[in-house]
């Protein structure tokens, strides 16, 4: 292959993106985790595969991070997924002590690496990453409208009886209970949500696009989502390796646009070889803005904890 990415952690949500990835063939895959012979196990399973899917991108497993060497994108799932009635905030301390140590390992090996962070609490764990590198707001990101978007997109088309390939549709803010989802702004094959559903159906909508995570915790009682997660980072690596410039909403650095400084939200970005290479600030009206605000208030609470 021609590119290479590292995905730390070997749980179901690391596991599931590099099967993901090697199966596409968009690149090589290191997949590291501590608990290292599980990495080994499951890429050795994955490898196996190889012959009847008919992929032929390598995967290497193991605890090493000298597997991770020369990287052009890393993901890092690793960290301690939510269980129920535990909060993403709750996980803030323990996983900020573990992320700051994987980012620190894969820059030393991949200085020119492009991260992506899917551990949650995301947008926090993404303000860790940043400082720990040091790299500029381009090469660090978090992953999380993909999935809150993906999320909406189906529930809308379920709703309404459509193929999901119809549907678009953009979440802002904290990857939380505080997310904005923006119905606005949200069309089916062109047409405007809005037309098609009532008000009270869209805030349905809405609600259960917030809460998407929480509803799968709660049915699985001992984890947190991965199939979808993992797709929504897959479209991320493949939009950045193959520079598709596809815009997804994704946790990127803020510098003013939104009116706001020095936090990383969820926002419309560009996505190509160089990671995030624009930022799109869509035209919000007063209440969408408010929301927005309200969300990146949360996210600021947080991120001051660290």
């Amino acid at each position: 292959m021609d590119h290479k990415v590292t995905v730390v952690g070997a749980g179901h949500v690391g596991a599931t993106t590099v099967q993901r990835i090697a199966e596409a063939e968009l690149a090589d895959v290191a997949m590291v985790d501590i608990m290292a012979d599980m990495a080994t196990g499951k890429a050795l399973d994955m490898m196996e595969s190889a012959p009847v899917v008919g992929f032929n991108a390598t995967i290497a497993g193991g605890g090493d991070y000298d597997l991770t060497t020369g990287s052009d994108v890393c993901v890092v799932t690793a960290g301690l997924p939510r269980k129920p009635g535990m909060s993403r905030d709750d996980l803030l301390a323990k996983n900020e002590a573990i992320v700051g140590s994987v980012i620190g390992e894969l820059v030393k090996r991949s200085p020119d690496t492009i991260l992506i962070l899917v551990t949650n609490p995301l947008d926090a764990m993404c303000e860790v990453a940043r400082r720990v590198s040091g790299f500029p707001r381009e090469r660090v990101m978090g992953m999380a409208g993909a999935l809150d978007a993906a999320r909406m997109r189906y529930f809308i088309a379920a709703e309404l009886g459509v193929s999901v390939e119809d549907v678009d549709a953009f979440v802002l803010g904290g990857h939380g209970d505080t997310m904005v989802p923006l119905p606005r702004y949200t069309t089916v094959n062109g047409v405007p949500l809005p037309q098609l559903l009532s008000a009270e159906k869209i805030e349905a909508i809405n609600q259960r696009t917030r809460k998407g995570g929480g509803e799968i915790v709660n049915y699985l009682k001992t984890g947190s989502a991965y199939y979808a997660p993992s797709a929504g980072v897959v479209d991320m690596v493949a939009a950045i390796l193959r520079d598709k410039k596809k815009i997804i909403p994704s946790a990127a650095y803020l510098q003013g646009e939104y009116g706001l400084e020095g936090l990383f939200v969820g926002v419309p970005v560009k996505l190509g070889r160089a990671g995030v290479e624009e930022i799109i600030e869509l035209d919000l009206t007063a209440d969408e803005m408010a929301a927005l605000q309200k969300s990146a208030d949360a996210v600021r609470e947080v991120v001051g904890l660290l």
